[in-house]
């Protein structure tokens, strides 16, 4: 019994083993289907979450080919050329501009498409000392006809005909040499473009960008007021604005002192990214002799642009303090002289004022013209009469300014320039200050002092100097701590 029961189990081994080495087709196929069924019994026996989980498998499957089906053939089709599928158009009015923005499509348009933009066809001119617009245009061979139609202009009138040196024109020409346009600025921020043709100029303005960078300074006198506005960053044109903000309560040929010293709000213009010119002085303070002055750069409602203490009061006075710009005094107001030339003592009326020949003059007051001419000993002289009761010489003139006798002088005005004509032994300024006819000491005559702004224009005033006054502030307290 055991004996067979091993027999018949041999006999099943080795029927398996010949399976595994080597499977019939239809021993392959019973194989096949007892796995597939053995897949199918596991699945029947798993739980039921099991089961669930491939069934929302299968539809996902399922979802993603419907999906392909769908999508690939409509992207296959518009990837393809339609060739003769129909096609409508529809008429969309555009909207319509205004007259400006038209005006200004058609401008850039224009400057879009005109090689008159082109830079390298134009040749470039600039101003030098004392040329005129005539003067260049006949240098450059142009027409003066040309030029006069240019000025017909109202616009462009007072630009052309008050040039300064350093002004650049750029010309462009037809081929056969006449002028096709003129490009110049007229102001800082407006450049124009002059294109000249048979039945006229077509003139194109363009906006150029202004900007203003404001900076402070701060500077101490050790020797001069130049060297120290030069060694706190300040050119020299800035520092002479600086000396004419506070020109009427500073000598600054004789008060200055060593030690003294100013902080500045300036600022200087840019265009278009590149530094154009200097600015204005915006708000400064100077101490003088221990005094402390202040300057406050401010444009009332009237349009009128002056300096202003902290108070509100007008730094503008009846006189300037001085009739130059940084001179020094070689001869003061004196009762008895040796006179340098004539050799004898006598009374020296005025004060003497040294500078280089040409230095321009400045009226020291409002007035008008009494006089203009030569006298004995004054050689070239102006007189001034301010009102009934003042009048201001200015003598040894190396010429006169353009003003007639009669005529208005504003203050500051240039009246004349420096030269040693007449009794002068070097170029210097005689000058004279007389009430009622008696000479008076320029250095300490002295008016009434101005009123201050009215309260509206005080309140507006005071909001803009106050930001001003606490940066000015700020930097003086942080360069005293430096210099501890």
């Amino acid at each position: 019994m055991n004996l067979n029961k091993s027999a018949h189990g041999a006999q099943r081994t080795s029927h398996s083993c010949a399976t595994r080495i080597a499977p019939q087709n239809g021993d392959a196929d019973a194989s096949t289907n007892a796995t597939k069924w053995t897949f199918i019994q596991t699945i029947a026996k798993a739980p039921l979450s099991w089961r669930h989980r491939h069934v929302v498998l299968a539809g996902a499957v399922l979802a993603v080919l419907v999906a392909a089906g769908t999508t690939i053939p409509t992207w296959a089709l518009a990837m393809r050329d339609s060739g003769h599928a129909p096609r409508t158009t529809l008429d969309i009015p555009l909207p319509t501009l205004s007259p400006e923005d038209a005006a200004l499509s058609a401008a850039i348009d224009a400057a879009n498409s005109d090689p008159l933009t082109d830079d390298s066809a134009w040749q470039v001119v600039t101003v030098k000392s004392g040329q005129t617009l005539a003067d260049i245009f006949s240098q450059q061979n142009l027409n003066a006809t040309d030029l006069a139609r240019l000025l017909d202009d109202p616009g462009n009138t007072h630009c052309l005909r008050s040039i300064h040196p350093g002004d650049e024109f750029a010309f462009l020409r037809n081929d056969d040499g006449s002028l096709r346009a003129v490009r110049f600025d007229r102001d800082d921020h407006t450049r124009v473009i002059a294109s000249f043709a048979a039945d006229g100029i077509k003139q194109t303005e363009l906006d150029r960008n202004i900007e203003r960078r404001t900076h402070v300074a701060h500077g101490v006198i050790d020797s001069s007021l130049f060297g120290a506005g030069e060694e706190s960053g300040m050119s020299d044109a800035m520092v002479l604005k600086l000396a004419n903000a506070f020109g009427y309560d500073i000598d600054f040929a004789q008060d200055l002192r060593q030690g003294d010293s100013f902080t500045v709000l300036y600022d200087d213009v840019y265009r278009e990214g590149e530094r154009l010119r200097d600015g204005d002085i915006l708000a400064a303070t100077f101490i003088n002799k221990g005094k402390r002055y202040t300057a406050f750069r401010f444009t009332n409602s009237a349009g009128e642009t002056s300096y202003y203490t902290v108070e509100g009061r007008p730094l503008k006075k009846t006189f300037l303090r001085t009739p130059l710009d940084f001179s020094r005094i070689t001869s003061y107001f004196s009762v008895a002289r040796l006179h340098p030339i004539l050799g004898t003592m006598r009374a020296h009326k005025g004060v003497d004022y040294a500078a280089p020949q040409g230095t321009p003059i400045r009226s020291a007051g409002d007035g008008k013209i009494a006089f203009r001419g030569w006298q004995p000993g004054y050689g070239n002289v102006v007189i001034v009469q301010h009102n009934a009761h003042m009048t201001t010489l200015y003598g040894h003139m190396s010429r006169l300014g353009g003003y007639a006798v009669g005529q208005h002088v504003a203050q500051g005005s240039t009246i004349g320039y420096v030269g040693m004509t007449g009794l002068a032994t070097g170029p210097h300024l005689h000058y004279e200050f007389r009430i009622d006819g008696q000479h008076r000491d320029p250095l300490t005559v002295t008016t009434l002092p101005p009123e201050p702004l009215p309260g509206v224009e005080l309140a507006r005033f005071r909001t803009q100097a106050q930001p001003m006054l606490a940066k000015l502030n700020k930097l003086e307290a942080t360069q005293l701590a430096s210099a501890k």
